[in-house]
C-alpha cells in the first residue's frame, strides 16, 4: 500500500498540470485557454485575462481604469509552498483614465495568487475584494 502513495500523488500532479496549463495559439496570436479577470473598488476597476505560458509562468494582462478622481493602484500576492509573496503594486492610476496591467509570476501547482484594486498607491488598507487569480475553470471541449 505504501508503495502506491507516490504513484497516486504523482498522477494527481499531473492530472492537475493538465488543467492548469493552457494551450497556447499556434499562430502567435491570443493564447487558447485563457481565463477572464476582474476586480474594482469605488471608481476604479481592473480586468483583462489570465493564462500560463510554458515553462510555468502565469501570464495577467488587462487595463485598471478610473473614471472619477484620486488614485487607484492593482495588487497582487502570491503563496508558494505556502509561503507568502511580499504585496506587489502592478499599476497605478491617477485622476480619470487607463493603464496598463502585465503581470507575470512563476507558477507551479502550488502556487495561488489574488489581486485586489486599492484607493491610494502606497497601501492596500482601503480595497475593493481580492480576487483569486489562481483558480482554473476545467473545459470539456
Amino acid at each position: 500500500m505504501r508503495a502506491r502513495t507516490p504513484v497516486a500523488a504523482a498522477a494527481a500532479v499531473g492530472a492537475l498540470l493538465a488543467v492548469a496549463t493552457p494551450a497556447t495559439a499556434e499562430d502567435g496570436g491570443k493564447p487558447a485557454g485563457t481565463v477572464a479577470w476582474s476586480a474594482g473598488h469605488e471608481s476604479a476597476g481592473a480586468a483583462g485575462e489570465r493564462w500560463i505560458e510554458q515553462p510555468g509562468d502565469l501570464v495577467i494582462s488587462g487595463k485598471l481604469s478610473n473614471t472619477g478622481e484620486g488614485c487607484y493602484s492593482v495588487w497582487t500576492r502570491f503563496v508558494n509552498d505556502f509561503a507568502p509573496g511580499p504585496l506587489r503594486k502592478q499599476a497605478e492610476v491617477c485622476g480619470a483614465g487607463a493603464v496598463d496591467v502585465h503581470v507575470r509570476q512563476a507558477y507551479r501547482p502550488t502556487t495561488t495568487g489574488r489581486l485586489t484594486v486599492c484607493k491610494g498607491t502606497e497601501d492596500v488598507k482601503d480595497c475593493g475584494p481580492w480576487q483569486n487569480i489562481t483558480s482554473w475553470p476545467v473545459n470539456r471541449d
